[in-house]
């Protein structure tokens, strides 16, 4: 009789062609690992960040199974995330709020925790000032909001401190500095890097594929363009108000179905004339409702 199968447990953090890389929870060893017929067969397929069972078969491994995950992303396709940390900046480039609060909205979507971080604060002017103040006064009132630096440091311990453990992913449009962040922070990762195009003001995306990274505070983080896609068609209009905290926080409205745009007693529209609630968030909100009603109508 040959010897029994043993089972063993791992981190998925890569896929290569035809196989996945694992990292065993116990050993910390890298196996690469096939994938069983029957995954094929029945169109299911581990993602980044599954914890899977797998067995050394002959000299190989194959994955045996997938445990029960605690959250799904599609874009990107990540399981069991544990914070999305929202990268922007106001300068090189100048990322609009709307693009900012888009993404807010697709990461609350998935219901997953928030942070947000603002980076290459060195390139802030005089002249530039007031409108980081107000920014960072209108999303600390939200999320936990870190300003940083790549270049100088600045912010970079504490920034240190959020991956401890867990799973993360960066997410973000080109040109904010993901990957020279995730470099200041893990000088190791060499991970590729492109400047921000002087003609369109924007960077290139310089990651293609979803991978745990882990960093030397003992945390993961994936470096992916994910959410800089910014795929809306999964949004609902109507459901769209439960993905704003600040409406969720505020008193009910007149009509319980109220979805705060031309309703009369409306105390969404009050709080934004009083100032409690943010104007440019009042406009994104407007803005991606009124985008999802036309592409609805359209389809």
């Amino acid at each position: 009789m040959g010897d029994a199968i043993v089972i063993r447990r791992g981190l998925l953090v890569k896929f290569i062609s035809d196989s996945a890389i694992v990292e065993d929870l116990e050993t910390r060893q890298r196996i690469r690992c096939f994938l069983r017929g029957r995954f094929r067969r029945t169109k299911t397929k581990p993602l980044v960040g599954d914890i899977v069972e797998y067995a050394e078969v002959g000299n190989s491994a194959v994955i045996e199974s997938i445990l029960k995950r605690r959250n799904e992303l599609t874009r990107p396709k990540v399981a069991n995330v544990d914070q999305v940390l929202a990268v922007f900046t106001i300068v090189k480039p100048n990322i609009e709020v709307f693009t900012v609060d888009t993404m807010l909205a697709l990461i609350e979507n998935a219901a997953l925790s928030t942070v947000i971080v603002i980076n290459k604060v060195d390139l802030i002017e005089a002249a530039q000032k007031s409108k980081f103040e107000q920014i960072v006064k209108t999303y600390e009132r939200l999320y936990p909001v870190h300003c940083v630096s790549a270049k100088t440091g600045k912010g970079l311990a504490e920034l240190r401190e959020l991956f401890k453990g867990k799973i993360s992913v960066l997410a973000g449009p080109s040109g904010v500095g993901k990957s020279t962040l995730l470099n200041s922070l893990s000088p190791s990762l060499h991970l590729k890097t492109s400047e921000v195009s002087s003609k369109t003001g924007r960077g290139r995306h310089t990651t293609t594929s979803a991978e745990l990274l882990e960093l030397p505070t003992g945390g993961w983080v994936v470096d992916t363009p994910g959410f800089a896609l910014l795929d809306l068609s999964h949004l609902n209009a109507e459901k769209l108000k439960y993905l704003w905290p600040e409406f969720r926080q505020s008193g009910e409205c007149l009509f319980s179905d109220c979805v705060h745009i031309d309703e009369p007693g409306c105390t969404i529209k009050k709080q934004v004339e009083t100032g409690q609630i943010s104007p440019s968030r009042y406009e994104s909100y407007r803005k991606l409702y009124f985008g999802i009603l036309e592409r609805s109508e359209k389809q």
